[in-house]
Protein backbone atom coordinates (compact mmCIF):
# COMPACT_ATOMS: atom_id res chain seq x y z
CA UNK A 1 0.00 0.00 0.00
CA UNK A 2 1.18 3.89 -0.85
CA UNK A 3 -0.08 6.21 1.81
CA UNK A 4 -0.27 9.88 1.08
CA UNK A 5 -0.57 12.90 3.79
CA UNK A 6 -1.42 15.96 2.25
CA UNK A 7 -3.26 18.54 0.77
CA UNK A 8 -6.12 18.62 -1.48
CA UNK A 9 -7.35 21.84 -3.25
CA UNK A 10 -10.00 23.02 -6.38
CA UNK A 11 -7.62 24.61 -8.96
CA UNK A 12 -8.93 27.37 -10.52
CA UNK A 13 -7.78 27.60 -14.33
CA UNK A 14 -7.21 30.76 -15.65
CA UNK A 15 -5.21 30.49 -19.30
CA UNK A 16 -3.49 33.85 -20.42
CA UNK A 17 -1.59 35.28 -23.31
CA UNK A 18 1.53 35.95 -20.52
CA UNK A 19 1.82 36.57 -16.81
CA UNK A 20 -0.14 40.10 -16.26
CA UNK A 21 2.35 42.54 -14.82
CA UNK A 22 1.53 43.99 -11.04
CA UNK A 23 -1.70 46.01 -11.13
CA UNK A 24 -2.30 44.92 -14.38
CA UNK A 25 -5.43 43.74 -15.66
CA UNK A 26 -5.17 41.25 -18.61
CA UNK A 27 -7.46 39.89 -21.16
CA UNK A 28 -7.52 35.51 -20.55
CA UNK A 29 -9.11 32.43 -21.83
CA UNK A 30 -10.40 29.40 -21.23
CA UNK A 31 -11.11 28.98 -17.38
CA UNK A 32 -12.01 25.78 -15.50
CA UNK A 33 -12.24 24.30 -12.04
CA UNK A 34 -9.69 20.98 -11.60
CA UNK A 35 -9.34 18.61 -8.64
CA UNK A 36 -6.00 19.07 -7.49
CA UNK A 37 -4.02 19.71 -4.21
CA UNK A 38 0.09 18.08 -4.35
CA UNK A 39 -0.95 15.34 -2.00
CA UNK A 40 -4.27 14.19 -3.85
CA UNK A 41 -1.96 14.99 -7.71
CA UNK A 42 0.43 12.81 -6.10
CA UNK A 43 -2.00 10.31 -4.66
CA UNK A 44 -4.07 10.35 -8.12
CA UNK A 45 -0.40 9.53 -9.84
CA UNK A 46 0.19 6.62 -7.89
CA UNK A 47 -3.59 5.49 -8.51
CA UNK A 48 -3.57 5.97 -11.76
CA UNK A 49 0.35 4.10 -12.42
CA UNK A 50 0.05 1.33 -10.54
CA UNK A 51 -0.08 -1.98 -11.29
CA UNK A 52 -3.56 -3.68 -9.36
CA UNK A 53 -1.75 -5.51 -6.39
CA UNK A 54 -0.96 -1.62 -5.32
CA UNK A 55 -3.52 0.07 -3.16
CA UNK A 56 -3.45 3.97 -2.48
CA UNK A 57 -4.98 5.87 0.45
CA UNK A 58 -4.99 9.30 1.35
CA UNK A 59 -4.95 11.22 5.02
CA UNK A 60 -6.09 14.72 4.64
CA UNK A 61 -9.09 17.30 5.42
CA UNK A 62 -11.22 18.49 3.42
CA UNK A 63 -14.15 21.66 3.80
CA UNK A 64 -18.12 21.33 4.17
CA UNK A 65 -18.46 22.94 1.43
CA UNK A 66 -19.14 22.02 -2.73
CA UNK A 67 -15.81 21.83 -3.96
CA UNK A 68 -15.08 18.94 -1.10
CA UNK A 69 -17.74 17.18 -2.00
CA UNK A 70 -16.73 17.22 -5.39
CA UNK A 71 -12.92 16.63 -4.37
CA UNK A 72 -13.58 13.79 -2.55
CA UNK A 73 -15.91 12.14 -5.38
CA UNK A 74 -12.65 12.58 -7.78
CA UNK A 75 -10.57 11.00 -5.48
CA UNK A 76 -12.84 7.97 -4.72
CA UNK A 77 -13.32 7.92 -8.37
CA UNK A 78 -9.34 6.81 -8.92
CA UNK A 79 -10.19 3.89 -6.23
CA UNK A 80 -8.33 6.32 -3.53
CA UNK A 81 -9.23 4.96 0.05
CA UNK A 82 -10.34 7.93 1.69
CA UNK A 83 -11.39 6.58 4.94
CA UNK A 84 -8.99 9.12 6.76
CA UNK A 85 -9.62 11.85 4.69
CA UNK A 86 -11.98 14.28 7.38
CA UNK A 87 -14.31 16.88 6.67
CA UNK A 88 -13.76 20.07 8.58
CA UNK A 89 -17.39 21.76 9.62
CA UNK A 90 -17.37 24.99 8.90
CA UNK A 91 -14.13 25.14 6.82
CA UNK A 92 -13.99 25.50 3.03
CA UNK A 93 -11.59 23.39 0.98
CA UNK A 94 -8.41 23.87 -0.25
CA UNK A 95 -8.25 26.19 -3.29
CA UNK A 96 -5.39 27.40 -6.08
CA UNK A 97 -5.22 30.31 -8.26
CA UNK A 98 -3.74 28.68 -11.19
CA UNK A 99 -2.47 31.10 -14.81
CA UNK A 100 -1.18 29.14 -17.50
CA UNK A 101 0.60 30.94 -20.03
CA UNK A 102 1.05 30.16 -23.90
CA UNK A 103 4.02 28.14 -23.35
CA UNK A 104 2.42 26.38 -20.68
CA UNK A 105 4.52 27.52 -17.83
CA UNK A 106 2.10 28.08 -14.52
CA UNK A 107 1.70 30.84 -11.60
CA UNK A 108 -0.53 29.61 -8.58
CA UNK A 109 -1.34 31.41 -5.50
CA UNK A 110 -2.87 28.83 -2.89
CA UNK A 111 -5.71 29.71 -0.04
CA UNK A 112 -5.33 26.62 2.21
CA UNK A 113 -9.08 26.16 3.79
CA UNK A 114 -9.25 23.14 5.40
CA UNK A 115 -5.61 21.65 4.66
CA UNK A 116 -4.21 23.93 7.55
CA UNK A 117 -6.69 21.93 9.82
CA UNK A 118 -4.60 18.17 9.29
CA UNK A 119 -2.93 17.90 12.64
CA UNK A 120 -1.10 15.16 14.42
CA UNK A 121 -4.03 13.84 15.62
CA UNK A 122 -5.66 13.07 12.33
CA UNK A 123 -2.04 11.25 11.90
CA UNK A 124 -2.11 9.20 15.22
CA UNK A 125 -6.21 8.48 14.20
CA UNK A 126 -4.39 6.81 10.76
CA UNK A 127 -1.78 4.62 12.20
CA UNK A 128 -3.38 1.14 11.04
CA UNK A 129 -3.34 2.37 7.63
CA UNK A 130 0.34 3.72 8.25
CA UNK A 131 1.08 0.78 9.29
CA UNK A 132 -0.12 -1.27 6.22
CA UNK A 133 1.72 1.02 4.18
CA UNK A 134 5.27 0.15 2.07
CA UNK A 135 5.87 4.25 1.36
CA UNK A 136 4.56 7.03 2.83
CA UNK A 137 4.31 10.03 0.83
CA UNK A 138 4.44 14.04 2.06
CA UNK A 139 4.53 17.45 0.80
CA UNK A 140 4.32 20.87 2.37
CA UNK A 141 1.56 22.48 1.52
CA UNK A 142 -0.13 21.29 5.38
CA UNK A 143 1.10 22.51 8.73
CA UNK A 144 4.82 21.61 9.07
CA UNK A 145 4.56 20.10 12.70
CA UNK A 146 1.69 17.23 10.93
CA UNK A 147 4.70 16.86 8.29
CA UNK A 148 6.96 16.10 11.00
CA UNK A 149 4.65 14.47 12.93
CA UNK A 150 3.93 11.84 10.12
CA UNK A 151 7.38 11.17 9.26
CA UNK A 152 8.44 10.48 12.58
CA UNK A 153 5.62 8.19 12.85
CA UNK A 154 6.18 6.41 9.22
CA UNK A 155 9.95 6.18 9.84
CA UNK A 156 9.64 4.69 13.42
CA UNK A 157 7.22 2.31 11.33
CA UNK A 158 10.57 1.50 8.79
CA UNK A 159 8.45 2.73 5.91
CA UNK A 160 9.71 3.96 3.32
CA UNK A 161 8.99 7.84 3.67
CA UNK A 162 9.14 10.05 0.29
CA UNK A 163 9.06 13.83 0.77
CA UNK A 164 8.47 16.31 -1.96
CA UNK A 165 9.28 20.00 -0.49
CA UNK A 166 7.11 22.26 -2.11
CA UNK A 167 6.38 24.60 -1.10
CA UNK A 168 10.02 25.52 -0.65
CA UNK A 169 10.69 25.92 3.51
CA UNK A 170 13.40 25.63 6.45
CA UNK A 171 13.36 21.75 7.06
CA UNK A 172 15.49 20.80 10.26
CA UNK A 173 18.02 18.47 9.62
CA UNK A 174 16.53 15.42 11.99
CA UNK A 175 13.83 15.64 9.73
CA UNK A 176 15.66 15.13 6.46
CA UNK A 177 17.46 12.16 8.06
CA UNK A 178 14.26 10.37 8.58
CA UNK A 179 13.41 10.94 4.36
CA UNK A 180 14.72 7.92 2.19
CA UNK A 181 13.63 10.14 -1.13
CA UNK A 182 13.76 14.30 -1.04
CA UNK A 183 12.24 15.03 -4.38
CA UNK A 184 12.38 18.96 -4.81
CA UNK A 185 12.47 21.21 -8.18
CA UNK A 186 15.77 23.62 -8.82
CA UNK A 187 14.05 26.21 -6.92
CA UNK A 188 12.92 24.02 -4.59
CA UNK A 189 16.55 22.56 -3.81
CA UNK A 190 18.31 25.99 -4.41
CA UNK A 191 16.19 27.18 -1.23
CA UNK A 192 16.90 24.50 0.94
CA UNK A 193 20.25 24.58 0.20
CA UNK A 194 20.71 28.19 0.84
CA UNK A 195 21.78 28.88 -2.60
CA UNK A 196 20.44 31.45 -5.16
CA UNK A 197 17.91 29.22 -7.80
CA UNK A 198 19.52 31.20 -10.58
CA UNK A 199 22.91 29.84 -10.03
CA UNK A 200 21.89 26.14 -10.49
CA UNK A 201 22.38 25.75 -14.11
CA UNK A 202 24.74 23.44 -14.43
CA UNK A 203 25.22 19.94 -13.33
CA UNK A 204 28.39 20.98 -10.76
CA UNK A 205 25.99 23.43 -9.72
CA UNK A 206 22.78 20.80 -9.23
CA UNK A 207 25.28 18.63 -7.31
CA UNK A 208 26.77 21.21 -5.14
CA UNK A 209 23.34 22.09 -3.78
CA UNK A 210 22.49 18.19 -3.55
CA UNK A 211 25.85 17.45 -1.70
CA UNK A 212 24.73 20.23 0.78
CA UNK A 213 21.30 18.65 1.47
CA UNK A 214 22.76 14.94 1.38
CA UNK A 215 25.25 16.79 4.15
CA UNK A 216 21.98 18.01 6.53
CA UNK A 217 20.77 14.56 6.60
CA UNK A 218 19.04 13.58 2.72
CA UNK A 219 19.96 9.89 1.73
CA UNK A 220 18.72 9.95 -1.40
CA UNK A 221 18.02 13.36 -3.31
CA UNK A 222 16.09 13.39 -6.80
CA UNK A 223 15.92 16.96 -8.06
CA UNK A 224 13.54 17.02 -11.04
CA UNK A 225 14.63 19.92 -13.69
CA UNK A 226 11.30 19.90 -15.82
CA UNK A 227 12.80 19.98 -19.74
CA UNK A 228 16.39 19.28 -18.28
CA UNK A 229 15.52 15.82 -16.72
CA UNK A 230 16.09 14.83 -13.39
CA UNK A 231 19.78 15.16 -11.47
CA UNK A 232 19.29 11.79 -9.16
CA UNK A 233 21.94 11.16 -6.08
CA UNK A 234 21.22 8.18 -4.67
CA UNK A 235 23.47 5.99 -2.07
CA UNK A 236 24.62 4.37 -5.07
CA UNK A 237 25.82 7.19 -7.28
CA UNK A 238 24.43 10.78 -8.77
CA UNK A 239 22.84 9.96 -12.11
CA UNK A 240 21.40 12.91 -14.73
CA UNK A 241 18.71 11.74 -16.36
CA UNK A 242 17.13 13.34 -19.59
CA UNK A 243 14.26 14.51 -20.00
CA UNK A 244 11.80 12.49 -22.54
CA UNK A 245 11.48 15.13 -25.30
CA UNK A 246 7.18 16.77 -25.31
CA UNK A 247 5.69 19.82 -26.15
CA UNK A 248 4.79 21.02 -23.17
CA UNK A 249 0.80 22.68 -22.92
CA UNK A 250 0.83 22.99 -19.25
CA UNK A 251 3.37 21.49 -16.63
CA UNK A 252 0.46 21.74 -14.04
CA UNK A 253 1.47 18.85 -11.86
CA UNK A 254 4.35 17.48 -13.71
CA UNK A 255 6.61 17.19 -10.76
CA UNK A 256 3.39 15.54 -9.05
CA UNK A 257 3.20 12.87 -11.68
CA UNK A 258 6.58 12.42 -11.59
CA UNK A 259 6.56 11.36 -8.08
CA UNK A 260 3.73 9.11 -8.47
CA UNK A 261 4.68 6.90 -11.01
CA UNK A 262 7.93 6.44 -9.21
CA UNK A 263 6.56 5.95 -6.37
CA UNK A 264 3.99 3.26 -7.92
CA UNK A 265 7.30 1.42 -9.94
CA UNK A 266 9.22 1.80 -6.16
CA UNK A 267 5.96 0.09 -4.88
CA UNK A 268 6.27 -2.67 -7.35
CA UNK A 269 9.80 -3.42 -6.34
CA UNK A 270 11.41 -1.87 -9.63
CA UNK A 271 14.91 -0.63 -9.30
CA UNK A 272 15.27 2.89 -8.18
CA UNK A 273 16.79 3.58 -12.01
CA UNK A 274 13.60 1.78 -13.64
CA UNK A 275 11.27 4.30 -11.04
CA UNK A 276 12.87 7.42 -12.17
CA UNK A 277 12.06 5.95 -16.09
CA UNK A 278 8.92 5.42 -15.33
CA UNK A 279 7.83 8.41 -13.66
CA UNK A 280 9.70 10.57 -16.45
CA UNK A 281 7.28 9.09 -18.85
CA UNK A 282 4.50 9.91 -17.29
CA UNK A 283 5.20 13.08 -16.21
CA UNK A 284 5.98 13.63 -19.92
CA UNK A 285 2.27 12.72 -21.09
CA UNK A 286 0.77 15.00 -18.30
CA UNK A 287 2.75 18.30 -19.62
CA UNK A 288 0.79 17.53 -23.25
CA UNK A 289 -2.45 18.10 -21.13
CA UNK A 290 -4.25 20.77 -19.64
CA UNK A 291 -4.65 21.18 -15.58
CA UNK A 292 -3.78 18.63 -12.51
CA UNK A 293 -5.44 15.60 -12.01
CA UNK A 294 -7.19 16.24 -15.86
CA UNK A 295 -3.27 15.82 -17.52
CA UNK A 296 -2.00 12.70 -15.30
CA UNK A 297 -2.00 9.31 -17.57
CA UNK A 298 -3.13 5.89 -16.92
CA UNK A 299 -0.46 2.97 -16.55
CA UNK A 300 -2.40 1.48 -19.52
CA UNK A 301 -1.13 4.69 -21.67
CA UNK A 302 2.49 3.92 -20.55
CA UNK A 303 2.64 0.29 -21.84
CA UNK A 304 0.83 1.35 -25.08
Amino acid sequence: MIVIIGSINMDLVLNVPRMPLPGETLSGGRFQTISGGKGANQAVACARLSDDSVKVAMVACLGDDAFGTELRAALRNDGIDDSHISTIVGEASGVASILVDASGQNSIVLAAGANDALSPAHIDAARSLIEQARIVVLQLETPLATVIHAIKLAHQLGKTVVLNPAPAQALPAALLAQVDYLIPNEIEAAMLAGLNAASLDNDAAIEAAVAKLRAAGSSNVLVTLGEKGVYAALSSGSVHFAAQPTKAVDTTAAGDTFIGGFVAALAEGRSEADAIAFGQRAAALSVARVGAQTSIPYRSELEA
